[in-house]
C-alpha cells in the first residue's frame, strides 16, 4: 500500500492525483483478478493492500471569522479536517472542482491526498462482468482472495445525520463514500438498463412508459435541430448520433429491448452538460425509493416527478395540472429516515420554473392558467386501491386540503429533501374517482393520446428554466447545520 501522503496546492492538481491513484489501484485490482483466472494465483496481503480507494482530506483553520457566503454548498460549518473516499475521480471531476475550488480560494483549506481504509470490491473494476466468467473461478473462490461488496460498509449514515461529531476526530467531506458510490452506480445500470455516465444532470422521473415515447420524438428532434446536442443514450446503450440515417434510427429504435429493465432510463446527451434524463420508474414509492437513492450519489442538479394523478376537487378537469406544494406523506416507506412529521418544504425556484413552464407552453395566462394549473397539497399513498379506504380515510384526505392522490411524488421530494438534491412535482390529472370519472380503457387513451406530449414539454421547459439558476438552485432548505461542505 501507497503511504505517503500528497499535499496538491490546486484543486487541479488534487484531482489530479486523485485519478491517478484510483486508477493504480483499479489497475492493480483487476491485473491480480486476471491473473487468478488464468493461473490461480492469488494476491499476496502485500498486492491486496493496493487496492484501496483514494481518501481526500480537507482541512480547515480559520485565523478568523468565515466569509460571509449565501451559497448552499462548498463551505464549512466549523473548523477541523474533513475527509472521504474518492471513486471514479475522472467521472466527478468537474463536481470535484465545483465543490474544492471555494474551500481553497474563499476559506483558505488545506488538501491531502493518500490512501484509504476501503478496499475497492473487484466486481467494481469489471464493466460487464462477462470477464469473471473465466478459469471456472466461481464467486466463493474470488471472494476468498479478493474484496467483495460489503454492506457493513455501505450506509446512508451521513446522509441522514447518524455520524457523530466527536472533539478532534475528522468529520465527512462529502454525503456519500466511495464505497456507497461504487454501489449505487452498479445499481443504476442494473435498473436503467444503461451506463451511468450517461444519466445527466437534469432528471425526469416518470410513472407511465407513454411519456417514453415523447422523450425519445423530442430527443430525435434535438439531435436534427441543436447541434450542441451529441446523442440520444436509451436502455441497452443504444446510441443514436446526428450521423444516423433515417433507416438506421429506426432500425435502432426497433431493437430497444426496454422491457428487460425494471427502470428503463433515456438521456439526451448535450456538450454543454445540461442533457436531461427520463427514468421510467414504474408504480409505487418502493420504486422511487429505489432508483433515487441510486442516482443520488451522481449529485444532480435537479429532479422532476411528471407523471399522472387522480383528482379530488369537482372543479378539476380530466389533463388539468397539478403543482405540489405540500405532500401528504401515506407512503411509509421513509417514516423512519424522515419522520413524516418532519415538513418538506417547497422550494421557490422549482415552484416558479414549473407554473411559468406550464404557462410558456400551454399559452394559458392570468384566469385561464388558473384554472389549467391547481396548487395544493398531493397524497402520495402506497395502496393503489386507496378508493375502497375512502371512508376511512376521508377526513385525514379533507383535513390535509389535498387536491391530488398519486404513488410517487412524496417519495421522490422526500428523497431530494433528504439526499440534498432539488425536487419538484408536476401531475397531470388522469381520472376523478370522487366524482365518477374513473379510469377506464376508451377515456384513458383519449387522455394519454392529448396530454402526454404536453405535460412532458411542460417539465423539460422547466428543467431549462432551472438551468439559468445555477447555484441558487440548491437551497439551503436542503442543508443542515452540521452539513458535510461538498453539495
Amino acid at each position: 500500500m501507497t503511504a505517503t501522503v500528497d499535499k496538491p496546492g490546486t484543486p487541479a492538481e488534487a484531482v489530479d492525483i486523485l485519478v491517478r491513484r484510483y486508477d493504480d489501484a483499479v489497475s492493480a485490482l483487476r491485473e491480480a483478478v486476471e491473473r487468478f483466472l488464468r493461473s490461480g494465483v492469488a494476491p499476496s496481503p502485500e498486492e491486496r493492500a493496493r487496492f484501496r480507494y483514494p481518501r481526500l482530506r480537507v482541512t480547515y483553520r480559520p485565523e478568523g471569522a468565515p466569509p460571509p457566503n449565501a451559497r448552499a454548498f462548498a463551505k464549512f460549518s466549523a473548523p477541523g479536517v474533513y475527509s472521504t473516499t474518492i471513486t471514479q475521480p475522472a467521472e466527478f471531476r468537474n463536481y470535484l472542482l465545483e465543490q474544492l475550488e471555494p474551500l481553497v480560494s474563499e476559506f483558505g483549506a488545506e488538501m491531502e491526498v493518500g490512501t484509504g481504509g476501503q478496499e475497492i470490491a473487484y466486481p467494481y473494476v469489471f464493466e460487464s462482468g462477462d470477464e469473471l466468467g473465466r478459469g471456472g473461478a466461481t464467486a466463493a473462490d474470488l471472494a476468498r482472495h479478493f474484496p467483495t461488496p460489503s454492506l457493513a460498509v455501505i450506509g446512508d449514515e451521513i446522509a441522514d445525520g447518524h455520524f457523530e461529531i466527536r472533539p478532534g476526530a475528522e468529520r465527512p467531506l462529502a454525503l456519500f463514500d466511495a464505497a456507497r458510490v461504487d454501489y449505487s452506480l452498479r445499481r443504476l445500470v442494473h435498473y436503467t438498463g444503461s451506463d451511468w455516465r450517461e444519466m445527466q444532470s437534469w432528471v425526469l422521473l416518470t410513472n407511465y412508459h407513454r411519456y417514453v415515447d415523447q422523450f425519445v420524438r423530442w430527443g430525435l428532434e434535438q439531435l436534427r435541430s441543436d447541434p450542441e446536442v451529441v446523442k440520444l443514450v436509451m436502455p441497452g446503450n443504444v446510441t443514436i448520433d446526428a450521423s444516423a440515417e433515417p433507416a438506421e434510427t429506426e432500425a435502432r429504435l426497433a431493437g430497444v429491448v426496454w422491457h428487460r429493465f425494471q427502470m428503463p432510463a433515456y438521456h439526451v446527451v448535450r456538450k454543454d452538460g445540461n442533457g436531461v434524463s427520463l427514468v421510467n420508474i414504474g408504480v409505487g414509492p418502493a420504486n422511487a425509493k429505489n432508483i433515487t437513492d441510486h442516482i443520488a450519489v451522481l449529485r444532480p442538479h435537479c429532479w422532476l416527478m411528471v407523471g399522472h394523478c387522480a383528482g379530488l376537487r369537482q372543479s378539476q378537469m380530466i389533463g388539468d395540472y397539478v403543482l405540489a406544494h405540500a405532500y401528504l406523506r401515506q407512503d411509509h416507506i421513509l417514516d423512519e429516515a424522515v419522520p413524516p412529521d418532519v415538513p418538506i418544504p417547497a422550494l421557490a425556484e422549482v415552484q416558479v420554473a414549473l407554473q411559468e413552464a406550464v404557462a410558456n407552453v400551454t399559452g394559458d395566462r392570468g384566469e385561464a392558467l388558473k384554472r389549467r394549473v391547481r396548487t395544493g397539497t398531493v397524497v402520495t399513498y402506497d395502496d393503489r386501491n386507496w378508493e375502497l379506504r375512502w371512508t376511512q380515510e376521508r377526513r385525514r384526505f379533507n383535513l390535509s386540503r389535498a387536491i391530488a392522490v398519486d404513488m410517487e411524488s412524496a417519495t421522490i421530494a422526500t428523497q431530494g429533501f433528504r439526499m440534498r438534491v432539488p425536487y419538484g412535482t408536476m401531475l397531470c390529472i388522469s381520472d376523478k374517482p370522487l366524482h365518477g370519472e374513473i379510469k377506464l380503457p376508451g377515456a384513458a387513451n383519449a387522455f394519454y393520446e392529448r396530454a402526454i406530449g404536453e405535460h412532458l414539454q411542460i417539465g423539460i421547459a422547466a428543467l431549462q428554466l432551472l438551468q439559468r439558476s445555477d447555484a441558487a438552485l440548491h437551497s439551503r432548505k436542503l442543508r443542515s447545520f452540521d452539513e458535510p461542505p461538498f453539495r
